[in-house]
């Protein structure tokens, strides 16, 4: 017999090869079993002695040519969908609309752009790059990420992207990451975060004026969704799209999310043209220290304040909070630390690519939306100029002045918003850091926003 020590090689190819013929002989007897000596061969089941049957379960398909599979699989390509492709669906205002392949590659092209933008020029990558490929994804022809009930990006959109659900828990990561110091320690500074709200409602009365032109009928709820564009703060204008014009949803949160992401674009234009260079180069005193218990009360009278007086504010200033005296209670710094890194990351991640999922042809390319983007644009260059222009205002009482570049940081893309400020004032003097004293205007313009989506919900809601 074979010395198995020597060669072990042998026995293993011995096995195999027995394996192998047990197999075959198994399988044969099988697919003879399947094969019937009578009638037409080619209606029988496919076998080895008749390679033209029907293998069985394919009875009901259609045969096909290598001409027409060649044909087939070149149709189902997305070069042809691109100059082929003529689909019919329905705006977000519920008219129908044709759209064309080119349209779908147009937006492609547009994912490519904003994945661009994130990637190589680093304009808040962490919004850009998820909304930049969920453009990508939806608009891919026939591959349905989008397409309800069972589309990967329907399931994300209508988990949370579509209700209050994201929203409210981003707000709770957002309180969990502030730190609300720099607005106790100079609450004057809260006044440049309601001056932003002037682009909220100012918009309102532009939505208004767009009703002028034939072919736009936008409603009140309508110019509330767009004009809470102007504070850039994305969970809030989610969360009044929901509650007021739904259908528009789509629309105002690529506009919002897209503006905050480009406030390092916007913003330092605006700023330059409203300052001069020795309102840039005011330096501010160092903020005094805030206590402990200072920190914690803040988030608690806040939230009874907003109980109190503008209850349909409290599920976002109530979550923001939230997540805030968690921070600052410091005796649970897992739960503050699972919402600021963990928790936060994956809903901003799967909020992000929702918002992505909704920039397709019938949703953006129509007059309509088109509008609403321009004038989304026009209610946040309003709330900058508004919050430069009113601490410039300021300084004409304070003896003490402040420097009109962290009035723009009154909108609600935190901290965003104050990192632009601090860049453009360490141009002028690159010893004059405002970061800090910027983070007061920013944190009481999420406030403000959420205040001024409070009040459209009461009165309109």
């Amino acid at each position: 017999m074979l010395n198995l020590k020597k060669d072990p090689r042998m026995v293993t190819l011995i096995v195999l090869t027995m394996i192998t013929v047990a197999f075959v002989f198994s399988f044969m007897g099988r697919v003879m079993a399947q094969s019937s000596p009578q009638g037409n061969t080619n209606t029988q089941a496919a076998s080895f002695s008749n390679p033209g049957g029907i293998i069985q379960g394919s009875e009901n398909i259609p045969r096909i040519s290598i001409f027409k599979f060649v044909k087939k699989i070149v149709e189902t390509t997305s070069i042809a969908a691109f100059f082929n492709d003529k689909i019919s669906k329905t705006t977000p205002a519920g008219l129908p609309i044709t759209v064309f392949g080119w349209q779908e590659l147009l937006m492609i092209i547009v994912g490519f752009i904003i994945v661009y933008l994130g990637a190589a020029k680093n304009f808040e990558p962490l919004l850009l790059l998820p909304i930049g490929f969920g453009t990508i994804f939806v608009n891919i022809p026939f591959a349905g990420m989008g397409d309800a009930p069972n589309g990967f990006l329907n399931i994300i959109y209508n988990a949370g992207v579509g209700n209050e659900f994201f929203p409210l828990i981003i707000f709770m990561g957002i309180g969990a990451l502030t730190d609300f110091g720099p607005l106790i320690a100079n609450p004057k500074t809260a006044l440049l975060g309601a001056a932003a709200q002037f682009g909220v409602f100012g918009t309102i009365f532009g939505v208004a004026a767009f009703n002028l032109v034939p072919g736009f009928e936008f409603t009140m709820k309508d110019a509330c969704a767009i004009g809470i564009i102007g504070g850039a703060d994305g969970p809030t204008t989610i969360y009044i799209a929901s509650k007021l014009a739904p259908h528009l949803l789509a629309t105002v949160a690529v506009a919002a999310y897209s503006y905050m992401a480009l406030v390092p674009i916007i913003q330092p234009p605006i700023m330059r043209a409203l300052t001069t260079v020795e309102e840039r180069k005011i330096r501010m005193k160092q903020l005094r220290h805030v206590s402990p218990i200072e920190k914690m009360l803040f988030p608690l009278s806040s939230f009874v304040l907003s109980i109190l007086l503008i209850p349909a504010a409290a599920p976002l200033i109530g979550s923001l909070m939230f997540g805030n005296f968690l921070r600052e209670i410091g005796i649970v710094d897992r739960l503050s630390k699972t919402m600021q890194n963990e928790l936060l990351n994956m809903v901003s991640l799967f909020l992000s690519l929702g918002v992505g999922s909704q920039m397709t042809p019938e949703k953006f390319l129509n007059p309509a939306s088109l509008s609403i983007v321009l004038l989304g644009l026009l209610a946040f260059a309003i709330a900058t100029a508004s919050g430069l222009l009113v601490a410039k205002f300021m300084n004409l009482f304070l003896k003490e002045k402040i420097n009109p570049l962290i009035g723009s940081a009154g909108v609600s893309a935190v901290p965003m918003a104050a990192r632009v400020s601090n860049k453009v004032g360490l141009e002028a003097d690159p010893g004059n850091f405002l970061i800090m004293h910027a983070m007061g205007p920013n944190v009481a313009g999420v406030i403000g926003t959420a205040i001024a989506a409070g009040v459209m919900i009461a009165v309109y809601g």
